[in-house]
């Protein structure tokens, strides 16, 4: 088996070599254009390697050209200064972060000025070494260290990013800081002339803040307009949680109605004390009872200039600059949030307000059975005011009222405010329906004879003689 596997090799090796010295007729040998090539490839090869260990050895400073071994010092100091000055900017940048929690303005500026320092810096030494590779070196090493200028600038830009980024957030606090700094500022001017109309001090305390403009009737109209819808908002979260909490709906208009209908006959014996339970009509409208008993509750004072929370009398001993004072304090308030000025000052008038309003508003059966404990009232006696929505919302429509009522006090003369009552006649001059008056939903009819079933929110009469119209409940007139 052996031989033949010899013989076989010799037999290839044989016809092999007899087609290399007997080609084929008509057919061109390449050996002449393979050899040529061969050759031309070689010189090429030869010439790369002899260009790139010049390359090489011009970096290394191998060469026999004297002016090379210094460039490369030049370059290996540049390159250490470049380390070095990412160095410095990750120590001042860890720095940076440090001072963010806890905050530390002065630290925070400090670690910030260094590490624009150190971008600053190695800027320069980026263009140090553009202007170096510049002057000299072959294309080959020019390429080559422009890679490497490449690559140092994606290693700095996500430090460049991250400092622009630390920049911004810095001006957002800064900016947060400073509006912070206005709000105490305005609350503590709140404060001051709310203590003057409480007559704490006799001394006249000149105020700060500059009125732009004069008190109208449209802004008390619009005012008026914003106690309405913070009413409505405010009152369809407090059905919703009776709901939740499984309530008799109907019981609790019924109880509303005892109230209501007691107060009503002490003023005037002859309303009739079952027209209020008869006048509601389904489940549905008893969002009005409970708006009605809201309204009556939150506006309750509001003739007063302090809503009898104090016997103050700047009204009537200095009108002038009480509403001059009245007026201000809507501006200062109008644009802030309640809890965060209660937050500042939580015993401010208003603060007070909130507090007896809510007390009236709530009982504490009520907040018991709605929230399973009572811990917003311990938290409103003891002078504190809850983070809860529910509270938020009370605290919404405190506001709303709280302006409109510094706005009252503002006009001159100020402006009348009325009620409708139980049994009266409906008259569109003065009185609005809650309900649109139609035959199809359960509300008025179109053509019937109306009457007032109960009042939801009071009416006023302008200096001007306008009229903003009392929103009342109709019943058919029996």
């Amino acid at each position: 088996m052996a031989s033949k596997v010899s013989n076989f090799s010799d037999l290839i090796q044989r016809v092999t070599a007899s087609c290399l010295l007997h080609p084929l007729a008509g057919v061109a040998r390449p050996d002449d254009i393979s050899v040529a090539d061969e050759e031309e490839d070689c010189e090429i090869e030869a010439e790369e390697e002899e260009e790139e260990f010049k390359i090489n050895t011009n970096w290394e400073g191998t060469t026999n050209d004297a002016d090379h071994p210094p460039r490369v010092m030049e370059l290996e100091m540049l390159m250490g200064q470049v380390f070095d000055a990412v160095s410095v900017m990750k120590r001042a940048y860890v720095s940076l972060q440090e001072a963010h929690c806890p905050w530390d303005p002065d630290k925070m500026r400090v670690a910030d000025v260094a590490v624009v320092a150190e971008l600053r810096r190695i800027g320069l030494l980026r263009e140090r070494f553009r202007r170096s590779i510049g002057g000299g070196g072959g294309g080959g090493g020019g390429r080559r260290w422009g890679v490497g200028a490449a690559t140092l600038r994606e290693v700095v830009a996500p430090y460049e990013a991250a400092v622009e980024e630390l920049k911004r957030e810095v001006k957002a606090k800064h900016a947060e800081v400073e509006n912070l700094r206005e709000k105490l500022k305005t609350a503590t001017s709140f404060d001051r002339i709310s203590g003057k109309s409480k007559g704490k001090s006799k001394r006249r305390v000149s105020c700060t803040t500059q009125v732009a403009a004069a008190p109208a009737v449209e802004l008390f109209e619009a005012t008026m307009s914003l106690v309405n819808e913070a009413s409505k908002s405010f009152t369809s979260l407090l059905l919703s949680l009776m709901r939740s909490a499984h309530w008799d709906i109907a019981a609790a208009v019924r109880s509303i109605d005892a109230a209501s209908s007691t107060s009503a006959t002490m003023n005037n014996p002859t309303t009739t004390a079952t027209m209020f339970t008869d006048s509601i009509v389904g489940a549905n409208h008893a969002k009005y009872a409970l708006e009605s008993y809201v309204s009556r509750k939150i506006y309750q004072g509001f003739d007063h200039e302090t809503f009898y929370m104090d016997g103050s009398l700047s009204s009537i001993l200095h009108p002038d600059q009480h509403r001059r004072d009245c007026f201000t304090q809507y501006r200062d308030m109008k644009a802030m949030d309640p809890i965060e000025l209660l937050s500042i000052l939580p015993t401010c008038s208003f603060g007070n307000f909130c507090f007896k309003k809510y007390l009236s508003i709530v009982h504490p059966k009520m907040e018991e059975s709605l929230f399973g404990d009572l811990e917003q009232r311990r938290q409103v006696l003891d002078g504190h005011h809850p983070r809860s929505q529910f509270y938020g919302e009370f605290l919404g429509l405190a506001k709303a009222v709280w302006l409109l009522h510094l706005l009252a006090f503002s006009l001159d003369p100020p402006p009348s405010h009325f009620e409708a009552s139980r049994g009266a006649e409906f008259h569109s001059q003065y009185m609005e329906s809650v309900m649109r008056i139609s035959g199809n939903n359960g509300g008025p009819k179109v053509g019937m004879s109306m009457v007032v079933g109960f009042p939801v929110s009071p009416g006023f009469k302008l200096g001007n003689g306008s009229i903003i119209k009392a929103r009342v409940y109709l019943v058919p007139k029996n």
